[in-house]
Formats: structure tokens, C-alpha cells, sequence
């Protein structure tokens, strides 16, 4: 990439990865708003139906957990539509995503008859565990991206790289000693000492 050019503007190096940086951002962020639409639709479901969820589960007796996990996803739905920063927020939604494949785990025994419902819905939580923390590792490296700070129109001189063109050749040359470019002569030296 290089530098900023001397009226100040940007190379192209530099206009385009600025614009590939807002493209992740965009996608990245599209992303995390679709989780929290998602999240906060499945938080008002297990909210207000909880039964429909412990009935399909064989799980029957834990709707008040399911009512809690509810008022956690949509406080996370909440979070990820709202903040600027979504990172957070999509972190939180993979801890929750733990604790639901952890209760689900629980439905997955033997003797539950909608065994295959629970294995299902644990499967389809593992997929949106997985799109979590994609979208989460995604938004910390464009942050960490954004607040680093951007040498790029820095040369290292500070009057630029051309006021340094010649300078180490020109210091070089005033500290040769002058017997280098001219050294003298064996036979004149001695015919000098002789001549005294």
C-alpha cells in the first residue's frame, strides 16, 4: 500500500482497503442484525408459549426456565439491534446458546418420546451457536482493525523521503580522510624525504 500522495489524498491502495474494510463491516453487521431479529422473535416465542416448547421437547414442567431463556434472548435480540458495538452481545448469545444445548442435552434420554424432537432442536441450536461466534469473531477482528492505528502515510522522515535523498553519500564523503582519493605515492614520498 502506499503512502498518501503530497496534496494529501489517498493512494489507491489505501481507497481500497478502506472499501473492502466496509464491505466485512457491512456484511459482518447485516449479519448480527439478523441474529437479533432472530433472537428476539424466539425470546417472545419462549416467552409467551413456553408449552409449545416443552411439549415438542418432552420436557414438560420447565416452562419457567424456557420463560427465563426468553427474557435472555430477548434482552440479547435487544442488545444486538440497539448497540453500536454488537460483539458483546453476539459473545452473550453464545453463552446462552451453551445453556441451551445443556438443557436440551437433558431431553435427549432414553426414555423421553420426542427424543428425535430434542436431538432436532439441539442440531439446529448448534447451527446458530456456530453463526454466533462466527459473526462475534468477525466484529472483534474489524474492531481491533479500526483502532489500530494507521502508519500507512508515514515514511519514518520527518521533512519525507526526499529531503534523506543523498544525505548519507554526502556525510560519507565529508568524513573520508583525503589520503583515500588521493593517496600518495611510494617512490614520491621517498624522493621527497631524500630531497630534504
Amino acid at each position: 500500500m502506499r503512502a498518501q500522495t503530497s496534496n494529501g489524498s489517498m493512494s489507491r491502495g489505501q481507497s481500497a482497503t478502506r472499501a473492502a474494510y466496509g464491505r466485512h463491516q457491512q456484511r459482518a453487521t447485516g449479519l448480527a442484525q439478523g441474529l437479533g431479529w432472530f433472537s428476539l422473535g424466539l425470546g417472545l416465542a419462549e416467552f409467551f408459549a413456553p408449552q409449545m416448547f416443552t411439549r415438542t421437547l418432552g420436557m414438560e414442567g420447565r416452562e419457567t426456565l424456557v420463560r427465563m431463556y426468553g427474557l435472555r434472548e430477548m434482552a440479547a435480540g435487544a442488545g444486538l439491534l440497539s448497540a453500536d458495538n454488537k460483539a458483546p452481545w453476539l459473545w452473550g448469545r453464545v453463552g446462552g446458546d451453551a445453556l441451551d444445548l445443556a438443557t436440551l442435552s437433558l431431553g435427549m434420554n432414553e426414555d423421553n418420546p420426542q427424543r428425535d424432537n430434542a436431538i432436532l432442536a439441539a442440531v439446529m441450536v448448534g447451527g446458530v451457536t456456530a453463526l454466533d461466534f462466527y459473526c462475534a469473531q468477525r466484529l472483534d477482528g474489524l474492531q481491533q482493525l479500526q483502532d489500530a492505528p494507521d502508519y500507512s502515510s508515514r515514511s519514518g522522515f520527518p521533512n519525507g523521503t526526499t529531503s534523506v535523498r543523498g544525505v548519507a553519500r554526502d556525510q560519507a564523503s565529508a568524513m573520508r580522510p583525503r589520503f583515500v582519493d588521493n593517496p600518495p605515492r611510494l617512490g614520491q614520498s621517498r624522493t621527497m624525504e631524500t630531497a630534504t
